[in-house]
């Protein structure tokens, strides 16, 4: 193999070598997501992917048709839900074409097996893309390094490791083939790579909400093109092109609809569309005219232009037909906005401002090298760098406003890092030594010592070189052991199967969540209406296959109010909401036993603020479930209220006579650290139907209404 791969040209071992490289890194990227599959069979993660497994499942059992018009009446009790008008169907269809196609090869694999290794495989698919627009911005060496970082990088594994079966496990693929496309296509100027962009535009659309942020960025990257003056006859058929194909592609998904010209989200693109034909007619003009003629009639076409288009807009948004912007994208401008206004969207961990040890977490020496690959870019500007640019600023803002986002930067850090890295290289790697043997590198060491020592300017090149070149390994070395570590410990472990070490290092599995729900398949009536926080809604419908009320849809605020209503409310009081909503067992999460901390009582807050955010619910102020002192208590100090709500007795229903540790008393929470306040109470509307064996799930049947006759 040595002398074949020696007789070969340089081009060809270049390319050998790119080839092996990408190929191993597309394998490391696989397998470095498959740690849970290994530890707990084929186990998918977290809740949203419950409920796309169950779609797609229906999906293939069911048909395309059948899938688009159905009415979930199992979902969000009594309303229902129109579920192919409500979600965005890329995932779900890319599974079920595999597993068409897989079964046409007669390879005959479960759909739910290619529901929990989809994201891997399309994370091998990323790496290669990440290598081909790494490539385009700057040179294959800096593809290869970029390629290498998003194999592994934690940022984008907690999306894309085995069973995390959700929209983003392929979006992240359809964005950065996008942004690939839409290089080419300002490179070029063609119709044909522009189409394209339009047609990965199309997938983007279909897949995940976050496709909005591309519908920005691409508009916001010509408007600079323009205002730097670099806006040319290719930006004007690539953007033409993209504009007016991708819309048209974008509103044939139901949930999207005529939302691309309706929405505030989506009028920058097509203002700048505008812009567009305007500079280019403005080009046209100028060939035709003498300056003065042609600046009067500038003038003259921005003052009734921008007029007209002001009015316009104002009327329109005025009626209505300009939707405004959503909470959500509101949220994204002032963090603060959705807890003041839109708690539902607050309550959601993922939507929290981002802490600083996160970007450490997630991405590591890229934070450094971040920078270094801006400047790198600001160095030598041309149309693509000024993408990658803008990318690079717009995400590490979004991102530390939303945990969430987090997803949408580590892609332009992994790229910009490579770039980074790769230029340092390249330029510190000429000024070592040659450490080969033979005649060829004797020469050229002879050589490089004459220009040593002839170069009086740079005394010590080659020391210098080599502290650099051997500092860079090293900050290599510790990311890769950071995002092993970090993937087998934080990323590899499904939500619904936890795990603690005890105290002799070996592993404790918890697996309540299965538990409880086996239970209520098994033991419950078909028809049964189960009422729990939406958290839960979602693997409640799919794995115990009853009905619920709310979900992690989370698009009725009024109907998650009547359950956060209930929740906070005394046993009389929820009693009649349960019986409005015709409630069969409530569940609820109890983590005071085990320390599991993500429990109910964690959450009670938000329940509260969400519940009292109705006028149903104005009965319920926040300010009642504190101390006087203005504090969250469960002890023998907390707010009475507190004390005697639902949840409260649910959760703490015979833990007053538990002892959970040595040296603590009876009903000792482990989570909050306190002896519980109400030991002593019996439940007067609820009896208890199972709890866990580790009292992480409990669940209670609403007992009917007494018999007046007797």
């Amino acid at each position: 193999m040595k002398a074949l791969f020696m007789r070969m040209s340089q081009d060809k071992q270049e390319t050998l070598l790119k080839m092996m490289i990408l190929t191993m890194a597309m394998a490391l990227s696989f397998s470095t997501r498959l740690f849970s599959v290994l530890r707990y069979e084929s186990v998918i993660h977290e809740f949203d992917p419950y409920f796309n497994y169950r779609t797609t499942k229906y999906l293939v059992e069911e048909g395309f048709y059948a899938f688009h018009n159905w009415f979930d009446d199992m979902a969000w009790y009594p309303l229902g839900r129109i579920i192919g008008g409500t979600i965005y169907p890329g995932l779900m269809v890319t599974a079920a074409a595999l597993f068409k196609v897989l079964h046409f090869l007669n390879i005959t694999v479960d759909i739910r097996n290619i529901c929990v290794f989809l994201a891997p495989f399309f994370s091998s698919l990323t790496t290669l893309v990440t290598y081909h627009l790494t490539s385009e911005l700057k040179d294959h060496k800096a593809g290869l390094v970029a390629a290498s970082f998003i194999c592994i990088v934690p940022g984008y594994i907690s999306r894309s490791v085995a069973g995390s079966y959700d929209n983003e496990g392929i979006a992240i693929f359809c964005m950065l083939l996008t942004y690939y496309f839409w290089i080419k296509a300002v490179k070029t100027g063609s119709v044909f790579w522009a189409s394209l962009c339009s047609v990965a535009y199309f997938y983007m659309v279909s897949s995940w909400g976050g496709y909005v942020f591309l519908i920005n960025l691409i508009p916001l990257h010509v408007l600079a093109l323009m205002i730097t003056g670099r806006f040319s006859h290719r930006i004007y058929v690539a953007y033409s092109t993209v504009y007016c194909l991708g819309t048209l592609l974008s509103m044939q998904i139901s949930f999207v609809g005529f939302q691309p010209v309706q929405s505030s989200e989506h009028m920058a693109a097509f203002g700048v569309f505008g812009l567009c034909q305007i500079h280019g007619f403005v080009d046209y003009v100028r060939s035709k005219m003498t300056y003065e003629q042609f600046t009067t009639l500038l003038k003259a076409i921005v003052t009734v232009v921008g007029g007209v288009a002001f009015v316009v807009g104002g009327v329109l948004t005025a009626t209505g037909k300009i939707s405004p912007w959503t909470g959500r994208f509101y949220s994204l401008l002032d963090p603060s906005y959705a807890k003041n206004n839109i708690p539902i969207i607050a309550s959601v961990s993922e939507h929290q401002p981002t802490a600083w040890s996160s970007f450490y977490f997630d991405l590591q020496m890229l934070v450094f090298m971040f920078p270094a690959g801006m400047y790198f870019c600001f160095s030598r500007l041309t149309d693509a760098n000024i993408f990658i640019i803008m990318y690079g600023m717009t995400s590490i803002y979004f991102a530390g406003v939303m945990v969430r986002l987090m997803l949408v930067l580590a892609p332009v850090m992994c790229i910009l890092a490579g770039i980074g890295v790769s230029a340092t290289l390249t330029t510190y790697m000429k000024n070592l030594d040659p450490i080969f043997g033979g005649k060829k590198s004797e020469q050229t060491a002879k050589k490089s010592t004459k220009k040593i020592s002839s170069d009086y300017n740079y005394p010590m090149k080659n020391e210098v070189a080599t502290a650099v070149v051997f500092t860079l390994t090293l900050f290599l070395i510790t990311y890769v052991f950071h995002c092993t570590w970090v993937t087998s410990e934080a990323y590899s472990s499904p939500s619904i199967v936890l795990s603690a070490k005890s105290g002799d290092g070996g592993r404790i599995i918890f697996d309540d969540f299965r538990e409880a729900y086996f239970w209520l398949r098994q033991n419950t009536a078909e028809d049964a209406k189960i009422m729990s926080w939406w958290d839960y809604g979602y693997q409640i419908t799919a794995m115990a296959n009853r009905t619920i009320l709310v979900d992690n849809n989370t698009w009725n605020n009024t109907h998650i109010s009547r359950v956060g209503q209930a929740m906070a409310s005394p046993e009389d009081k929820a009693y009649d909401i349960m019986r409005e909503l015709d409630v069969d067992y409530v569940l609820v999460i109890f983590g005071g036993l085990t320390g599991y901390s993500s429990d109910d009582i964690n959450k009670f807050l938000w329940m509260v603020r969400i519940g009292g955010s109705t006028p149903e619910g104005a009965h319920i102020k926040e300010a009642d479930y504190y101390t006087p002192q203005g504090e969250f208590r469960i002890d023998k100090e907390g707010s009475p209220t507190l004390l005697n709500c639902l949840m409260y007795k649910l959760c703490y229903y015979r833990f007053g006579s538990v002892y959970t540790e040595q040296t603590k008393p009876s009903g000792y929470d482990r989570v909050r650290n306190a002896e519980i306040g109400n030991k002593d109470f019996e439940l007067d509307v609820l009896e208890e139907a199972y709890t866990t064996e580790h009292w992480i799930v409990r669940i209670y049947k609403v007992k009917d209404l007494v018999n007046r006759g007797v």
